[in-house]
C-alpha cells in the first residue's frame, strides 16, 4: 500500500474544509474557530489544518490536508507542503478579485510548483459567476510559466472533488512514466 499526501489550499471561504469532508472516509479533523475577520462573511474559519483520508480501489491511501486560507497563517503552508505529492488550489469565482487570489497561492507555493509538483486549480461558483473564465485562470498560471489544469468544481459534490484528485493522480503517473523512460 502506498500513501500519498495531497494539499488543498486557497483563500478563506474557497471550500477546502468542505472539499475534504466531501471525500474523506473518516470524520475529518477540522481546526475551525469563530471567524474574526469582518471582511469575509463566514461564521468559522480554519486556523491550523484540515485532515481526511481517502482509499483508492487498489488499496493505496490519500492523506488529504487543507491549509488555512488567511494570510496570517501562511507560515503553515510551508509546513503542510513538506513532502506533498500534489496541490489543489481552490478559488471562489464570486469573490471580488479571484485572479489575484490565485496569484497569492501560485506565489505562495512557487517553490513546490517549480519542482514540477502536480497541481490542479478548482474554480468554485463558476456557473453563477462566469467571469473570470477558466481560460483566464489558465492564462494567469501560464504567465508564471505554469501549465495547470483548471476546472469548475462544486466542492460539496464528492464526484467533483474526486475528479480534481484523479487529475492530480494522472499528472503524478505521467511524471513517473516520463522519469522511467529517461
Amino acid at each position: 500500500m502506498t500513501e500519498y499526501k495531497l494539499l488543498f489550499t486557497g483563500p478563506m471561504g474557497a471550500g477546502k474544509t468542505t472539499a475534504i469532508a466531501a471525500v474523506s472516509e473518516v470524520a475529518p479533523v477540522i481546526t475551525d474557530v469563530q471567524n474574526t475577520d469582518q471582511s469575509v462573511l463566514k461564521e468559522r474559519t480554519t486556523v491550523g489544518l484540515d485532515f481526511g483520508l481517502l482509499s483508492l480501489d487498489n488499496g493505496d491511501r490519500i492523506r488529504l490536508f487543507g491549509t488555512p486560507g488567511q494570510m496570517r497563517f501562511d507560515f503553515l503552508w510551508k509546513i503542510l507542503a513538506k513532502n506533498v505529492l500534489g496541490i489543489i488550489i481552490l478559488i471562489d469565482n464570486s469573490k471580488p478579485k479571484p485572479l489575484e487570489d490565485l496569484g497569492v497561492y501560485l506565489d505562495g507555493f512557487a517553490q513546490e510548483l517549480s519542482k514540477d509538483t502536480p497541481c490542479v486549480i478548482g474554480i468554485g461558483r463558476a456557473e453563477s459567476h462566469p467571469t473570470p473564465s477558466l481560460d483566464d485562470y489558465a492564462n494567469a498560471a501560464s504567465a508564471r510559466g505554469l501549465v495547470l489544469p483548471v476546472m469548475a468544481v462544486d466542492v460539496r459534490e464528492r464526484d467533483d472533488v474526486v475528479l480534481l484528485i484523479d487529475c492530480l493522480l494522472a499528472q503524478m503517473e505521467a511524471s513517473l512514466h516520463m522519469e522511467n523512460n529517461k
